[in-house]
């Protein structure tokens, strides 16, 4: 893959919801493991996650990344993956609502939305812009002067590492529940696959 495809590429992250009996919830992990297994030998996976309920009887949220959305789908469409998700009677567990994220998606939708469609993508770039702006003001009107002496590199790196880690943990969080209800005022629930 050369650095042009490299920097096209968006990496995809499939949600799924699934609703667990009580009781089941260590065959419903084992379970888990074993799709973890397999999906993990897929070209393009990049990372597994499951997210317990927030609340009892709440579904449990699965978290598979892949590289692109070719390796994504090929883990959709694959046998083994049909064959792990056709066989889930056993395990006393049904899917509820799937979810495929990508780009600034991934930034506006936290394990328990998977039913709710992410923002139209003008309210996304605005809501980056209200995150952006108090951090570039706080970077180079305080921090500027101060790097002004460092390398190029080292300056280049420093403010990237601050915008980085200020927007993922503070300034995303904040600005998404600020607008909350702006954000999501013209979004319906999304469209979901037949439960599997």
């Amino acid at each position: 893959m050369t650095d042009a495809d490299d920097a096209g590429r968006t990496d995809v992250t499939l949600l799924t919801a699934r609703a667990v009996e009580p009781g089941y919830e260590q065959d419903f992990q084992e379970w888990f493991g074993r799709v973890t297994k397999t999906a993990s030998a897929f070209p393009g996976h990049l990372g597994d996650g499951l997210f317990r309920p927030p609340t009892a009887g709440g579904p449990w949220v699965l978290i598979h990344r892949f590289r692109d959305h070719e390796s994504a789908r090929g883990w959709t469409t694959s046998p083994e993956r049909a064959a792990l998700f056709d066989n889930c009677e056993g395990h006393h567990q049904t899917e509820v609502a799937r979810r495929e994220l990508s780009g600034m998606e991934t930034l506006f939708t936290t394990p328990q939305d998977t039913a709710t469609v992410a923002p139209p993508r003008w309210k996304m770039a605005l809501a980056a812009l209200a995150a952006v702006l108090p951090i570039s003001l706080i970077g180079n009107g305080l921090l500027g002067p101060a790097l002004g002496v460092w390398p190029l590199p080292a300056r280049v790196f420093t403010l990237a590492l601050l915008f980085s880690t200020l927007m993922t943990y503070l300034m995303m969080p904040t600005v998404t529940l600020v607008l909350r209800r702006w954000l999501y005022a013209t979004t319906s629930t999304a469209r979901e696959g037949p439960p599997r």
